[in-house]
């Protein structure tokens, strides 16, 4: 039983060493890769309210236009297409005219760190792909659990770089300042523990050892005690940084976004057909020529709809 008291013992004094030794920088780099990690997670979840707001604005733009000569006939998968398409083509067209300045760069670097443009394709496609089979009637879809599912399932902005999850981080980063007030209460007690060994080197008859004995151990207290005052204060830095950069805060606006603006084109549409031969979206298309194409088929569609009014006058 002595020995393996002993052994207990070496091995505690050795964690309490080592652990003195590591505790702060541990802290502090582990203070320095969530802040770091929680800017990523929002930057990358920050792509979807992009397209959203870019998508909000020209559906507004739209409504707006309508308002005087409103069809008779508009398919809500027709006008959802043609305006996910414009937006996609439009925010993409200012980013390739930036690539086009540099020759030597075959994306934007945010492009590729954040796969923006392959995110907000898959969005695209996989909205196209939900509401393409929803039934027209006097009960509106809904739309608000299609767009929380494509945005949930979208690989690009659900993992930052591609590779890390982005929720599970996002749980961790959420934990983090708890886990430092811990961090710093550990400290301390790693503090009191490589102290209180020294306290049987007192020697009552030895009045000066004893005080020195003593001075040590309460400045190693003193010392130990700044672990927990660090590990509040990361913890307090940590809970701003997580509430100011909030994904969640931030997802709710983007499903808010997104589904006012498919709701204003279902109440706008009077149909959910889809006609035959209809050009399916294709994101590998040249930005500039597929705005082009489709002012082209606009400006026809528009010609076409002053004929039929003056025919059926």
């Amino acid at each position: 039983m002595a020995a393996e008291a002993q052994i207990f013992h070496h091995v505690l004094d050795a964690v309490v060493v080592v652990g003195r030794a590591v505790h702060m920088p541990m802290m502090v780099g582990t203070f320095a890769v969530g802040a770091t990690m929680r800017m990523l997670v929002y930057h990358t979840v920050k792509r979807h309210e992009w397209f959203s707001r870019e998508f909000e604005d020209r559906v507004t733009e739209f409504m707006h236009d309508e308002m005087d000569h409103k069809r008779e006939s508009t398919s809500f998968f027709v006008v959802s297409k043609k305006l996910l398409e414009r937006t996609y083509y439009e925010i993409f067209e200012a980013r390739e005219q930036k690539r086009k300045e540099k020759p030597g760069r075959l994306m934007l670097l945010s492009d590729r760190l954040f796969l923006i443009k392959m995110g907000c394709a898959w969005l695209v496609h996989d909205i196209l792909k939900q509401i393409r089979y929803l039934k027209y009637g006097s009960q509106p879809p809904k739309l608000i659990n299609i767009t929380k599912a494509s945005l949930a399932k979208n690989p690009a902005f659900n993992r930052v770089f591609g590779i890390i999850p982005a929720v599970s981080t996002n749980d961790l980063l959420n934990i983090l300042p708890g886990l430092f007030v811990i961090g710093g209460i550990f400290g301390t007690f790693l503090g009191v523990m490589g102290g209180l060994p020294e306290l049987g080197g007192m020697d009552m008859n030895d009045p000066e050892k004893t005080k020195m004995i003593m001075d040590k151990f309460l400045i190693d207290v003193a010392a130990s005690m700044g672990a927990s005052v660090t590990g509040i204060i990361l913890s307090v830095m940590m809970t701003v940084i997580n509430t100011i950069f909030s994904p969640e805060r931030l997802f709710g606006d983007i499903v808010d976004h997104f589904e006012n603006s498919l709701d204003l084109l279902w109440n706008y549409a009077h149909s959910n057909e889809v006609p035959s031969g209809l050009k399916p979206f294709n994101d590998n298309e040249d930005p500039t020529e597929a705005l082009a194409a489709a002012s082209l088929a606009q400006e026809l569609e528009k010609t076409q709809g002053k004929d039929d009014r003056r025919k059926s006058a």
